[in-house]
This record gives structure tokens, C-alpha cells and sequence, in this order.
């Protein structure tokens, strides 16, 4: 996504509906992507995704410009995510324990497994804490600060959610990577 013009985001805080407008298409791509890669289902994302863009435009207003418009963004992307995950599960419980999420998402992340379906099913098994920040690393590709400040969490706390969640895979598959290995390739990878 293309940066937003800072003219732009003011002109929708005072109420320019084309700006509005403009903004909610350049990121609505954005949004939808978080909710997707987080929720794993089209269902549940598509209605994260428009409780997200909601959410911007009922708040853009109060978008101070202390961190970048994109990562306040991507912040009400992964809370809409987050709230839609807690519906699910309180649907799922009160329909049915033996009914089964649609697990269909696409999702590219290094690691040991070869079949896709694996490897939703295995992020789906992550607490919800880990699974946003793993996500947000390794298909979003955000760095560590920005993740910190979309989740609104310490850097130290965005590292050990991530480890955890990638040992945490690593357990699941039975692969005995370490965090320290992935933490290396991301030193060596991404500059982190």
C-alpha cells in the first residue's frame, strides 16, 4: 500500500467524503489482508474487514499522526481480527464443539511444512496472541517496532510472543528448530 498523503487523511478528519472515500479503497487491500492471514477464513475476514473500515472512518478524526497512518491502520486491522476470532469461538461454542472452522487461507511462511492446509491448521492452534504477531511477522513481514506499535505492546513483548509462537509451531511439527535459528535468519534476512 502506497502511503496516504497526510493532506488527504486531513481533509477526511474534517469531513471530505472523496477523501474518505479515497482512503477507504487504497486500504481496504490492507485490511482485508490482516484479517485474512489472521482469521483464516473468508466468512470471518470479510466481516473483520468492514468492522475495520468502520472503524477508520469513525476514527480517523482522532488519528493524531504520532505513529504512521498505515500502522494505526494496520492496529485496527488486527483488533478487528482479534474481536472477530472471540465472536467466532463464542459461535462455535454455542452452536456446536464438533463443527469445524474453514481453515482455506493462503498463507507463505519458511518453515517445514509442505502442505498449506498443515500449516493453517497449526496457526490456528497458537494462542491468539502469538498467532496475530507471528502472522504479522512472517506474512505481513512487519518489523518488530512496527508490530509492537500496531499491538500496542513493548518491542521485548513482540519478540517473545513471536518466539514462543514459532516454538510453539516448531512443537507442533516436531521440527526441533529453535527461536535463536529464526531469530539469526531474521538478522541476517530482513536487517532485525
Amino acid at each position: 500500500m502506497n502511503t496516504i498523503p497526510w493532506e488527504r487523511v486531513e481533509r477526511a478528519q474534517r469531513g471530505d467524503r472523496a477523501a474518505i472515500e479515497a482512503i477507504v479503497r487504497e486500504v481496504h487491500p490492507l485490511v482485508h489482508n490482516v484479517c485474512r492471514r489472521t482469521l483464516n477464513n473468508d466468512a470471518d475476514a470479510d466481516d473483520a474487514t468492514q468492522n475495520a473500515l468502520i472503524n477508520v472512518v469513525r476514527n480517523i478524526g482522532r488519528f493524531d499522526g504520532r505513529s504512521s497512518f498505515t500502522t494505526w491502520v494496520y492496529r485496527i486491522a488486527a483488533n478487528a481480527a482479534i474481536d472477530e476470532s472471540r465472536r467466532r469461538r463464542r459461535r462455535l461454542h454455542v452452536v456446536s464443539d464438533e463443527h469445524e472452522m474453514a481453515d482455506d487461507a493462503s498463507l507463505v511462511v519458511e518453515t517445514q511444512v509442505d502442505d498449506a492446509d498443515q500449516l493453517r491448521s497449526l496457526l490456528q492452534q497458537l494462542p491468539e496472541e502469538f498467532r496475530v504477531a507471528v502472522v504479522l511477522r512472517d506474512i505481513m513481514d512487519l518489523d518488530y517496532e512496527e508490530i509492537a506499535e500496531v499491538l500496542g505492546v513493548p518491542g521485548g513483548t513482540v519478540r517473545s510472543r513471536i518466539a514462543r509462537g514459532r516454538a510453539k509451531l516448531a512443537e507442533l511439527l516436531g521440527n526441533q528448530t529453535t527461536g535463536d535459528e529464526r531469530q539469526n535468519h531474521d538478522q541476517k534476512h530482513h536487517g532485525q
